[in-house]
């Protein structure tokens, strides 16, 4: 944590912050809780921006919001994961001690190499012959949530809420149909998800964490008693053919069907939360203007585009937390080994330094920079497959349903990294 000087003010690095400074920014993040600071956190992130790229972040570490130096920490080796070593190094009575911080810190996102490595090899990947695959499972599910959806309105209701009867729907019914899960399961590991996330915020709290304790336990189990199922009973499904892989690499078969929880889990979680937000706040983008529902009428071939877009303008996840390799500087800051820098992606992909006029929404932009899915050796594994997801929800969209208008403001989950629509009430225009 930041030294406190008798005079109130605080020394960490080269820079020295003012009291006020610390109150300042505390206050900052409080607004980001409330609902209009969900609604619209960027007015927010531009006053963050404006103290500088690189600040000291007031319960300890670094706030980055320049886009530039956002990008060299992901892709740089001088900057590592919080791994499972690193969350033991931070004490027995902090937020990192936390049973679902320390499973979340074996998960492959929380590795460092060479473990890193080992495991994403082991887990192989979305390439282009699984995506072709997967989009004619994918493109079926979305048709049938369409037609669920277009009934509803049909059928006389004023409105019918996107974000439950699709958004939430796609990635669990994509992930689980891949991963050959129990249909009667998926609405209850859907939920498991999200408690679990508070383990990942930015900054929990005790009763937030207890949720994702108990949610993550559970996911251990069910996954557990799973692995074990398909041990008995080997098929063609992805968990299947990691235990063969596992079974090569580890002697221990205990050690190896951990391994293989562990992959499950991130591969659950990847696939879910951020995905749901990112058909959401797509959707959200192009239900609030008409103008854009006509453009990609007409221009269908704008669609990613407009989901990249999506990406920058407002990221699934909008903070993404690295710690220093060793001593060095950050822009001029000194930052010590082990500090975390929190880099504030959703601040950044607004630094008018990188996009400019970025506070305006546009898929006519020549170039689309986002840190949306991470960078470097931790570029998100599932990225394919989420642009697959929306590419095909958007398309779907615009062309087998009359043009839908947005009923009322959506509310948002109090969080500040991982965004959550929490509903999508759209309308027939």
């Amino acid at each position: 944590m930041a030294a406190v000087a008798q005079k109130g003010a605080a020394t960490v690095g080269s820079l020295t912050t003012s009291s006020s400074d610390r109150r300042a920014t505390v206050s900052l993040f409080s607004r980001l809780r409330t609902a209009e600071g969900q609604a619209d956190p960027f007015p927010l992130y531009t006053e963050l921006r404006s103290k500088g790229g690189v600040r000291p972040a007031p319960w300890g570490g670094f706030l980055v919001t320049s886009f530039d130096a956002c990008d060299r920490v992901l892709r740089s080796a001088e900057w590592l994961e919080p791994d499972k070593g690193w969350r033991d190094r931070q004490g027995p009575r902090t937020r990192w001690s936390a049973p679902s911080s320390r499973e979340i810190g074996s998960t492959m996102p929380a590795l460092n190499p060479p473990e890193h490595t080992r495991v994403r090899r082991a887990a192989g990947g979305f390439d282009r012959t699984a995506i072709q695959q997967m989009s004619r499972t994918v493109l079926r599910l979305t048709d049938g949530l369409l037609d669920t959806l277009a009934e509803r309105l049909r059928d006389g209701e004023e409105h019918a809420d996107f974000a439950a009867l699709v958004s939430e729907e796609l990635p669990i019914a994509t992930i689980g149909a891949w991963l050959a899960l129990p249909s009667a399961d998926w609405p209850r590991l859907r939920e498991l998800t999200h408690e679990q996330v508070f383990t990942q915020e930015l900054l929990p709290s005790g009763s937030q964490l207890a949720r994702s304790d108990v949610a993550m336990a559970e996911l251990r189990s069910y996954f557990m008693e799973l692995i074990r199922d398909r041990r008995r009973h080997p098929g063609d499904d992805p968990v299947s053919r990691w235990i063969t892989t596992w079974d090569a690499m580890e002697s221990d078969p205990d050690k190896a069907d951990e391994a293989v929880y562990f992959l499950v889990l991130f591969v659950l979680l990847a696939a879910l939360e951020t995905t749901s937000t990112l058909l959401s706040t797509m959707t959200l983008h192009l239900v609030e203007d008409p103008a854009r529902w006509d453009l990609l009428t007409a221009r269908p071939d704008l669609v990613p585009a407009f989901v990249e877009e999506t990406l920058r303008y407002d990221p699934p996840a909008h903070v993404i937390s690295r710690v220093a390799a060793r001593d060095g500087l950050l822009d001029g800051v000194e930052v010590r080994a082990d500090d975390m820098v929190h880099l504030m992606v959703g601040a950044a992909h607004r630094d008018p330094a990188k996009h400019p006029d970025p506070d305006r929404f546009d898929p006519h932009r020549k170039a689309f920079h986002n840190l949306a899915f991470s960078g470097g050796i931790h570029y998100c594994l599932g990225a394919p497959l989420a642009r697959l997801e929306a590419h095909t929800l958007l398309r779907q969209l615009v062309g087998r349903l009359p043009r839908l208008t947005l009923a009322r403001r959506p509310l948002r989950a109090p969080r500040v990294a991982f965004r959550r629509l929490l509903n999508l009430d759209v309308a027939l225009a």
